[in-house]
């Protein structure tokens, strides 16, 4: 599997044999459902909440007498099917997290990796930097790699905060680390850039 590489300029300059052991694997539709419905119950938060009808500000006072009337027997305000009564079995907060096994978030990450190279996808650069964090310098990098409009995560392999600063705010660019990349990273992106020393990186921990 190979993929373009290109220099710091965004100007493509060779082709880069990528590891067959990370890129080379056969995607399972199994196997990422289940680690992006993981990742993504992780994000929830959880805090959703109805009031009990013990926890209502309302009358315990009988709002009618209970038989003379001809109406339904009631005995307070609170009830659920009234307008501003509590909601039945309505959601508490609860944790939605869980965990699948290590290996297989690697599988997963491999696969995913594995996907955008097949799609020729994946694109190398030998470095990813700039001198001051400026957005433009972002825009004009993604524009010269004809990646403009499209949804694109650099991978890097150390942090850099100018490179960071500049891609923040596009709505379409991310900017990852590859000790911490994870699938759902890997398919909300449309292609991937790798820096050429974050395929090491990737090989190592994913090996």
């Amino acid at each position: 599997m190979k993929a373009p590489l290109f220099n710091a300029n965004g100007e493509k300059i060779d082709t880069v044999e990528l590891p067959e052991v990370v890129f080379g694997v056969r995607p399972k539709k199994a196997v990422l459902w289940e680690v992006v419905r993981m990742y993504q119950a992780n994000k929830r938060r959880g805090t959703h909440k109805t009031k009990a009808r013990s926890e209502l500000a309302y009358s315990t006072a009988k709002l009618f007498p209970q038989k003379g009337l001809g109406r339904a027997r009631h005995g307070s305000r609170s009830a659920n099917i009234f307008v501003g009564g509590y909601k039945a079995f309505g959601p508490k907060p609860r944790d939605y997290s869980y965990s699948v096994p290590k290996k297989v978030k690697k599988l997963a990450l491999k696969m995913a990796l594995s996907d955008r190279a097949m799609a020729r996808r994946v694109f190398v650069m030998e470095k990813v930097g700039f001198d001051t964090p400026k957005t433009k310098n972002m825009v004009n990098l993604v524009n010269r790699m004809g990646l403009d409009s499209r949804k694109v995560v650099f991978v890097l392999n150390e942090h850099n905060r100018n490179v960071y600063l500049s891609g923040r705010n596009i709505p379409k660019v991310d900017v990852k680390l590859a000790k911490d990349l994870n699938a759902l990273d890997v398919l909300n992106y449309e292609y991937v850039v790798l820096e050429k020393d974050s395929l090491k990186t990737l090989e190592e921990r994913l090996v």
